[in-house]
């Protein structure tokens, strides 16, 4: 199986560290397919000129990650600020998002893009990628989009967003069984093949056209940092299920690759000074 993330990428800066750490959905995404088994995985975004761009960039090549398509331009990359709570929950400070080159420009897909993209089996994005625009020329491709917690999306973002999806993905650990059941009808009445919501310390709960699955998460060491956790899920878990149509196999592997990266600092690691 082969996937490409495309969209949004930031570094988190730990403030009690000093350190800054690769992140952002769509890039954690890609490189989670990686590490699970993919057999090719790609980035494309925009990154800027600064040094939290170049580490970047110097992450995606150690990761083996293509990224032949990125931009780059003049000005600040993507950062967000991040503290962690006793417990090793992740709590965002802030972000650059008004000032960062991601923000200013807008990712617009060219023909050589298109083609680029058409060699892999999986496209990903997210609420936080800006690329509601480009969807429906996606849309012929097994689309994946994280819609994040339910502050971020509404029934008329969902009406927006889902039609063209295989696969839509939502953060809710304060969301209650019965409305998560609701939810699945309405983003398979839409159009979604497969939904899930991950739930923190709570079972997993995911829908294959109406047929739901519980996942509990895996066993693993102390939780060290949350950071980048679901993303890890929804990158193992769309490797394994696009390719084997086992949807058991595909939640316990993607409950542990959550659990891996909760073992340390940072979405996939590489922290480094700013």
């Amino acid at each position: 199986m082969k996937l490409i993330g495309i969209g949004d990428n930031v570094v988190d800066y730990y403030q009690d560290q000093g350190l800054m750490y690769p992140g952002g959905n769509a890039l954690n995404v890609a490189v989670a397919g990686r590490r699970n088994g993919a057999e090719a995985s790609a980035y494309l975004g925009i990154v800027g000129d600064d040094a939290a761009a170049e580490h970047v960039v110097n992450c995606l090549r150690e990761e083996g990650i293509d990224h032949a398509r990125l931009r780059r331009a003049y000005g600040p990359n993507g950062e967000a600020v991040v503290a962690l709570s006793g417990d090793g929950d992740r709590i965002f400070v802030g972000t650059n998002r008004g000032t960062r080159i991601q923000s200013l420009l807008t990712l617009r897909l060219t023909q050589d893009d298109l083609d680029y993209i058409n060699k892999f089996d999986v496209v990903h994005t997210s609420v936080n990628s800006d690329m509601e625009h480009e969807l429906h020329r996606l849309a012929h491709k097994a689309l994946s989009f994280d819609f994040s917690t339910p502050k971020r999306w509404d029934a008329a973002y969902l009406r927006l967003i889902c039609p063209y999806l295989t696969y839509a993905f939502f953060s809710g650990s304060d969301m209650s069984p019965g409305q998560i059941r609701y939810l699945f009808e309405e983003v398979h009445r839409l159009g979604v093949r497969v939904a899930g919501v991950t739930r923190g310390a709570e079972p997993a709960m995911f829908s294959v056209n109406g047929a739901v699955y519980k996942q509990p998460p895996a066993a693993g060491g102390a939780i060290v940092d949350t950071m980048g956790a679901g993303d890890s899920f929804i990158g193992a878990f769309l490797t394994s299920y696009h390719e084997h149509r086992d949807m058991h196999e595909a939640l316990l592997r993607a409950s542990r690759s959550a659990a891996l990266t909760c073992g340390h600092y940072g979405a996939f690691g590489y922290g480094k000074r700013k």
